[in-house]
């Protein structure tokens, strides 16, 4: 299982997570619910306590992640698959410009 902590501006909005089963999971915070109600990070995915779940890397965080000489940059530096997204998606998005990052949480194992 892979996760990283997705921020809106500088407030912790949620967690996306990739299953060991290949699914994708976004989750708001439950903080970031009850104090951001409309500040939601796509249109697409708006602020709730539920979360989300798709089969896909979810198209808003696909945005997100490098394309072109960029992507064969990062995946070559990086020596990740351009397949893998959820990969590209940790290890690209925490500069992004705009208002969302995304920043990896490292498992102790990993450490």
């Amino acid at each position: 299982m892979r996760q990283g902590k997705v921020f809106y501006k500088d407030c912790l909005a949620g967690i996306v997570t990739e299953t060991n089963e290949g699914e994708y999971v976004f989750h708001y915070d439950d903080k970031y619910v009850k104090d951001h109600p409309n500040d939601f990070i796509t249109f697409t995915m708006p602020v709730r306590t539920n979360p989300y779940t798709e089969k896909r890397l979810f198209p808003f965080f696909e945005g997100l992640i490098p394309e072109g000489w960029l992507l064969d940059i990062a995946s070559e530096n990086w020596k990740i698959n351009k397949n893998d997204r959820m990969g590209l998606l940790l290890a690209c998005c925490q500069n992004c410009i705009g208002a969302v990052s995304v920043e990896p949480i490292v498992e102790e194992d990993e450490k």
